[in-house]
């Protein structure tokens, strides 16, 4: 029987207890470890400290974030919360620390030149916090070793948040491989390039297909969202928040499963149905034996090759744009290309 997968702790889970640990010791109790902190959701972890240090006035506290077995960059980082006593009636100030990043494009839920620490983890900052002692007149500040290096594995400068990472978690708690992350990525994204007034937005699967995409319709980089196989919460916000116009990008296998009317691309969640792909082969004329032997593939690469000069790409395109005006229903003018792994464009419809 397989092990259940363990759950973690967001980033602002951590900054929530160092900053509990820290306001504890400015106004005299001592640092407590570990420190246990109260979720919204109701859970109350605790967590060991890394470092405990202060002076008058102040306190740092270190956590160690263990996002369990989900592959979160930020898994082992050290969130490390400074706090200092502020001015009486100040309320709570939020700075960003070495490896916490800063807001420089509109769109997000913070103002430009603001931390990149999101609402919900204020909140918990400030929850916690408040239960050692009010009123919490303090200066917090947050810091992620190595942070501004592990940014660079996340979409957070595309998003125009520069010089390190955010500080996320409306929950607090980080569970194994839902992408919440990514998907919370792609909706900031749009978020992004409303507020920017970008007219054309692009969701591609990969490199590859974004590489493509931009030499397509000459996008700026603003333009691109990284969407990876979630089409699905692409365009579920999209038909919330509708961009003027939108580009799908993908390779052929990817966008055989949205033209099927998959909405999650990945292979654990949905494989190509070659059953359907030979139907769409034999509609476009192809011979009784080819589409007896495309029924029988093991990829939707091999039948890409049995088509020989049979537009299935294009066809593919056509029923993947129609898959997203369904979801979108209306108001978003659509465009879906094909790339093959080399990057060629091999379908477009739209």
């Amino acid at each position: 029987m397989d092990k259940p997968l363990r759950k973690g702790w967001t980033t602002g889970a951590c900054a929530a207890a160092a900053a509990k640990a820290a306001w504890q010791a400015v106004t005299g109790g001592g640092f407590p470890d570990p420190v246990s902190i109260a979720l919204p959701r109701g859970e109350c972890p605790r967590f060991p400290l890394s470092r405990a240090e202060g002076g008058p006035g102040w306190a740092t506290a270190g956590v160690i974030k263990d996002a369990g077995d989900d592959p979160d960059v930020t898994h082992g980082a050290e969130i490390v919360v400074t706090v200092e006593r502020g001015e009486l009636g100040s309320g709570l100030v939020f700075r960003a620390g070495l490896g916490v990043g800063t807001v420089t494009l509109p769109g997000l839920p913070l103002a430009v030149g603001e931390p990149a620490i999101n609402p919900g983890p204020r909140a918990q900052i400030l929850d916690n916090m408040r239960v050692v002692a009010a009123p919490v007149d303090a200066v917090v500040t947050i810091s992620i070793t190595n942070g501004e290096a592990l940014a660079r594995q996340t979409m957070n400068a595309r998003l125009g948040i520069l010089g390190g990472l955010s500080v996320l978690g409306t929950t607090g708690v980080v569970l194994p491989y839902s992408c919440a992350a990514w998907i919370h990525s792609i909706h900031r994204g749009i978020d992004v390039a409303l507020a920017c007034g970008v007219g054309h937005v692009a969701g591609c699967t990969g490199k590859t297909s974004e590489t493509g995409v931009r030499k397509l319709h000459g996008l700026d980089e603003r333009a691109m969202i990284d969407m990876g196989g979630f089409v699905g919460a692409l365009l579920k916000y999209v038909r919330v928040h509708p961009v003027p116009r939108l580009t799908i990008g993908g390779g052929f296998g990817k966008l055989v499963k949205l033209a099927a009317g998959e909405m999650d691309l990945h292979s654990k969640a949905a494989a190509v149905d070659v059953g359907w792909l030979a139907d769409l082969l034999a509609g476009l004329g192809a011979s009784a034996a080819v589409v007896a032997e495309a029924r029988h593939a093991a990829s939707a690469a091999q039948i890409l090759a049995l088509a020989g000069d049979l537009p299935l790409a294009d066809a593919v395109a056509r029923r993947a744009r129609e898959t997203a005006l369904a979801v979108l229903a209306g108001g978003v003018d659509v465009d879906v290309a094909v790339f093959d792994r080399g990057g060629r464009l091999i379908g477009h419809a739209g």
